[in-house]
C-alpha cells in the first residue's frame, strides 16, 4: 500500500478524493486536513464517507504530517498551494495540486487571469499539466502535477484531437459549457443557494472566465468560453464549435464520420475516454473518471460541432487527480478508478 495525505480534504474535491481512495487497492488515506473543519469527524461532514472513514478526524495542516507519505494531493482554492510548495517539493512525495496555482506556464498569465501576483514562479517548471491523455509522457516520472480545471477538461479532450489533426480553424473556436453548482465549492454562495439555482439558469464570467487561459494553452488559439451555472449538483456538459480547416476537405476531414474517426484513433487506447455518435450526457458519466465525447459536421452552415461531458468532481476534478497520482506512483493509471456512471 502507498500512503497518501490530503491537504484540503473537507471541500467537495477533497471528500471525492476520500471517495475514491477508500476503494482504491493501493492508495491509504493517512491524514486529511481542513483547517476550518479541525477537530470535525469526517462523518459528520460528510455522511456518505461514514463507512470508509468511521473515526477520521479533519486534522490541521503540519509539515509533520508528511513523514512517512508517498503522496499528497492538495486540494485548495486557488493562491493557497502557493504558501506550502516549496515545502512539500523539497520532502521527496509525490504532489499533485488540483488547484489553479501552476497549471499556467508563467507567473504573468497567472496574474492576468487570477488577479494577483504567483508567490512561487520559481516553481512552475516543475510542474506536468495533467490532462493524462493529452500530456502523460510528461507526467509520467515528474514529482508534481497541476490538474487540470473542469472545464478545460471537457472542451480539450474533445477539441485537441481535431486541432492536431487540422480538421479544424483555430482562429474561430467558440466553447459554451454548463456546470453543476458543486464546480462553485463547498461554501456558501449567495449565487448558488438552492433558492438562486432552483429553475434557473445563469451565464457568468463573461469573457473573462479563468478557465479560459487553460483551453487556450492546450489548443494554441483564443476562444470564447462561456460557462453556464445549471440546477444540478454535478457534471459539465461542453458544446464547441468550429469552422472546418481550409484543407479539411483535401484531407477529407469534412464529413461527421471523418470527425469522428479523428477522436475514435486518438483515444483508441484510453479507458476513460468514449467516443460515440451518441449525443453525450452529464448523467452518464455521474461519479465515473470517464468522459463521452462526440462531434458533427454541419453541411448546412458548414461548421464542426464538438461536445465533451464528464462529471466536474470525478473526471473533471478528483478522479482526474487520482489518475495522475496513480502514475507518478508507478501504479496502474486505472487503479480505484470506474468507467461506469451511476443511473438513474
Amino acid at each position: 500500500m502507498r500512503s497518501v495525505g490530503i491537504i484540503g480534504a473537507s471541500g467537495y474535491t477533497g471528500a471525492e478524493l476520500m471517495r475514491l481512495c477508500s476503494g482504491h487497492p493501493e492508495l491509504q488515506v493517512v491524514f486529511a486536513t481542513g483547517d476550518s473543519q479541525a477537530g470535525t469527524p469526517v462523518a459528520d461532514l460528510y455522511p456518505s464517507l461514514a463507512a470508509p472513514y468511521p473515526d477520521r478526524v479533519y486534522q490541521s495542516w503540519s509539515p509533520a504530517l508528511l513523514d512517512g507519505v508517498d503522496g499528497v494531493f492538495v486540494a485548495l482554492p486557488h493562491g493557497a498551494s502557493q504558501a506550502l510548495m516549496g515545502e512539500l517539493l523539497t520532502t521527496g512525495v509525490k504532489v499533485v495540486d488540483l488547484g489553479a496555482d501552476f497549471r499556467l506556464p508563467d507567473a504573468g498569465a497567472y496574474q492576468q487571469w487570477y488577479g494577483e501576483p504567483h508567490t512561487r514562479a520559481d516553481l512552475l517548471d516543475q510542474f506536468a499539466y495533467g490532462l493524462t491523455e493529452l500530456y502523460r509522457d510528461d507526467i509520467v516520472g515528474s514529482d508534481a502535477v497541476a490538474n487540470p480545471g473542469c472545464y478545460p477538461s471537457a472542451a480539450n479532450l474533445v477539441l485537441a484531437p481535431l486541432v492536431r489533426a487540422g480538421a479544424i480553424d483555430t482562429s474561430g473556436l467558440v466553447v459554451n459549457a454548463v456546470s453543476g453548482v458543486s464546480g462553485a465549492g463547498r461554501g456558501p454562495k449567495a449565487n448558488t443557494t438552492f433558492c438562486a439555482v432552483d429553475e434557473d439558469v445563469t451565464a457568468y464570467g463573461l469573457l473573462s472566465h479563468r478557465h479560459t487561459a487553460e483551453i487556450e494553452m492546450v489548443l494554441g488559439a483564443q476562444a470564447l468560453f462561456t460557462p453556464h451555472l445549471v440546477p444540478m449538483s454535478r457534471g459539465i456538459l461542453a458544446t464547441c464549435t468550429a469552422r472546418p480547416a481550409a484543407s479539411a476537405g483535401e484531407q477529407g476531414l469534412d464529413t461527421t464520420e471523418a470527425l469522428l474517426g479523428v477522436l475514435a484513433e486518438a483515444y483508441a487506447d484510453e479507458p476513460f475516454v468514449v467516443v460515440s455518435e451518441r449525443p453525450p450526457s452529464t448523467k452518464a458519466t455521474l461519479g465515473s473518471n470517464s468522459v463521452h465525447l462526440t462531434v458533427r459536421h454541419d453541411p448546412r452552415t458548414d461548421t464542426v460541432l464538438a461536445i465533451g461531458a464528464l462529471d466536474n468532481l470525478t473526471k473533471g476534478a478528483s478522479g482526474a487527480a487520482v489518475q495522475n497520482m496513480n502514475l507518478l506512483l508507478g501504479l496502474e493509471e486505472t487503479a480505484g478508478l470506474g468507467t461506469a456512471g451511476l443511473y438513474p
